[in-house]
């Protein structure tokens, strides 16, 4: 091996292990950016000596042993200040093996560093933007520029949303630990919903050129079965995982040759990614199993529904229908409610998806979205009431903010003439 492709391959050993990495090092020193330094600190010595020793069995743990020494001669100048820092200092005099002293304080009920850093990088005190960009950092492993790019946003942007959230962290002095009891299972929803935030800016972009950000839809997937590793007996953890691989499935096969947005009736089923369905229809029937009702698993049902019909006219809207009811009970919401529409219209008539849907007009937070005239204009059209779809097509067009979308409902609103 070259020493060029012995560098690379240290590399992809270290982003493989890096969020582990920054996790067990957080959780020691309290503090973001020193955990990424010492990370980093780690790959510079392992650049240095594996060349010549090799790479090891176990370079995660070569690599821990690695940043936390270099830890604990840190703390040793600084004259151990910190509190958190004597006691685990003390520990390691009083060790043959300080790595191993370190590693058996850090030690919590789950025993995995890497579920603590998701849940702070989650933390509800910081807004939903901060919480996605964060975790992509520390836990994702992108850099400031790809979060940027990924989100469209200017890297300036995201990196002083990135220096504030770790500040606020630091601020609030929180432990980079999973939560016990009734505030873990609070504080999981806000981990599921970064994690779908991050999925669903890339499914479905909402601005820019792109209608879809496949790296961003993989890297909601790795978080995701990350979670679904680290704690498997959750039913809406596999839920959102069986939601975003059945969705993901579908990725390629919803954009046309044009970039334009393809409709389910529109798309190739054959591009569709069987081996994702099959994942995802896997960790569904794992959440079933285990009683899963929630919003996540519903929703993974769904997809389901859509994934398991070989043609659009074998779709059961039947049963869609009846989960979207069973989800506006677990997840009221007007989104849901506009969705819930559109499956009643698909199954029972487009009569009666228009009277659900015009029974969201005053809906305040559906003023300005562009589904609900879009779905209306749907309903019309297959109606045959062609010159009130045009105009619902032409008014969704004037509120999306994606161009593609825009191009697509504007050729949706030319078809009615």
């Amino acid at each position: 091996m070259s020493e060029g492709e012995l560098h690379r391959a240290i590399e992809a050993v270290f982003r493989i292990e890096r969020a582990r990495l920054i996790a067990g090092l957080a959780r020691m020193t309290g503090d973001l950016d020193r955990a990424e330094e010492l990370a980093q600190d780690a790959l510079v010595t392992a650049l240095d000596r594996w060349p010549e020793s090799g790479i090891p069995d176990n370079p995660g743990a070569w690599l821990m042993t690695a940043a936390k020494r270099r830890a604990i001669d840190a703390m040793r100048r600084e004259r151990m200040r910190a509190r958190k820092h004597e006691a685990i200092a003390r520990e390691a005099d009083e060790a043959d093996d300080p790595a191993q002293a370190i590693e058996a304080a850090m030690d919590d009920d789950l025993g995995d560093e890497l579920l603590g850093l998701i849940f702070t990088a989650c933390h509800p005190l910081l807004s939903a933007e901060a919480r996605a960009a964060l975790t992509l950092r520390v836990v994702g492993g992108l850099t400031t520029g790809e979060i940027a790019r990924a989100f469209l946003a200017n890297e300036a942007t995201i990196g002083q949303r990135i220096v504030r959230a770790k500040r606020a962290i630091g601020e609030a002095g929180l432990a980079f630990a999973v939560p016990r009891g009734a505030e873990r299972e609070a504080r999981l929803g806000s981990v599921l919903e970064v994690v779908y935030l991050i999925f669903n800016e890339g499914y479905s972009a909402t601005s820019g050129e792109s209608l879809v950000r496949p790296t961003l839809c993989a890297e909601a997937q790795r978080l995701g079965r990350i979670l679904a590793g680290l704690i498997p007996e959750d039913a809406e953890v596999l839920g959102l995982l069986a939601l975003m691989e059945i969705q993901a499935s579908r990725l390629a096969a919803r954009v046309g040759p044009n970039g334009a947005l393809l409709t389910l009736n529109e798309q190739d089923r054959g591009k569709w990614d069987r081996l994702l369905i099959g994942r995802g229809l896997d960790a569904l029937a794992r959440a079933e199993a285990l009683g899963g009702d929630g919003p996540y698993v519903l929703q993974a049902a769904l997809a389901a529904c859509h994934a398991c019909a070989v043609r659009m006219e074998d779709t059961d809207w039947r049963r869609i229908a009846g989960l979207y009811d069973r989800l506006r009970d677990v997840m009221p919401s007007p989104v849901v409610d506009l969705n819930r529409a559109v499956a009643h219209g698909m199954a029972f008539g487009p009569d009666v998806g228009l009277a659900l849907i015009d029974a969201l007009a005053d809906a305040a937070a559906l003023r300005n979205y562009a589904p609900l005239p879009a779905a209306r204009g749907d309903m019309l059209f297959r109606a045959g009431r062609l010159e009130e779809a045009r105009a619902a097509f032409e008014t969704a067009a004037g509120l999306t903010r994606n161009a593609r979308e825009m191009a697509f409902l504007k050729e949706r609103a030319a078809a009615c003439d």
